[in-house]
């Protein structure tokens, strides 16, 4: 359990001093075992109270000015909710298996992070010891993410969010995206990452993509 201060606005760095902005959260983990292989449950809320603003406040204003939607003009002090889930099953020696979701109040902004109300992922890592290679990752996961009803509409009319906003969302979409990577050590203390991922409905929007990203990683320690 935490409690931490929050940003004067939405995903900026700059903290409240005096803690009048906060986020609670809290986590119950359950460690198991599943036909002799270990596993692990864990349920997080998180409770935000700060300065934000309610979507359908934002459009409605839009719709009077005829403006675009803007958030920031209907900020006031309010809570957002949410709940999420991570399980994580070893299946052999080699294999293991990941779920994670969670949902949050789709009705309010989210006030750091990303643009995101509800998620579901799923993925397996295979560690490289069938061929040679035990020191060897192989990982494959794929990740569903959406926005609320109220959250599509105030992008729509040219609201901004904290990562997305293209003026216009006439044709909202799940944003899907299929990952897979593999990490070795080329030497000793370092670890590289290739990693590709296949995204479709970028920002929520059918009309765009789909995108293929393509990253590495070099990461070593002292």
């Amino acid at each position: 359990m935490g409690l931490f201060d929050l940003p004067i606005v939405p995903n900026s760095t700059e903290l409240v001093p005096t803690f009048a902005q906060v986020q609670w959260i809290g986590e119950i983990e359950r460690r198991y075992k599943l036909f002799g292989q270990p596993g692990k449950l864990a349920v997080t809320a998180f409770l935000t109270r700060g300065r934000m603003g309610r979507f359908e406040d934002a459009v409605a204003l839009a719709e009077e000015t005829g403006e675009p939607a803007d958030i920031a003009a209907v900020w006031h002090y309010q809570s957002r909710t949410g709940v999420s889930f991570n399980l994580e099953q070893q299946i052999s020696t080699d294999l293991g298996f990941f779920a994670r979701g969670g949902v949050a109040d789709g009705s309010v902004e989210p006030f750091a992070f990303t643009d995101i109300d509800k998620t579901i992922a799923a993925g397996l890592v295979l560690k490289g010891t069938s061929w040679g290679r035990a020191d060897d990752t192989l990982g494959l996961a794929a990740v569903a993410s959406g926005i609320s009803r109220e959250h599509q509409e105030y992008l729509d009319a040219g609201g901004l969010g904290i990562l997305v906003g293209d003026g216009k969302l006439p044709n909202p979409g799940a944003e899907t995206v299929i990952e897979t990577y593999y990490a070795f050590p080329p030497f000793s203390s370092w670890r590289a990452t290739l990693d590709y991922q296949f995204t479709c409905n970028p920002a929520f929007n059918e009309d765009r993509g789909p995108v293929s990203v393509i990253a590495t990683r070099l990461r070593t320690q002292f």
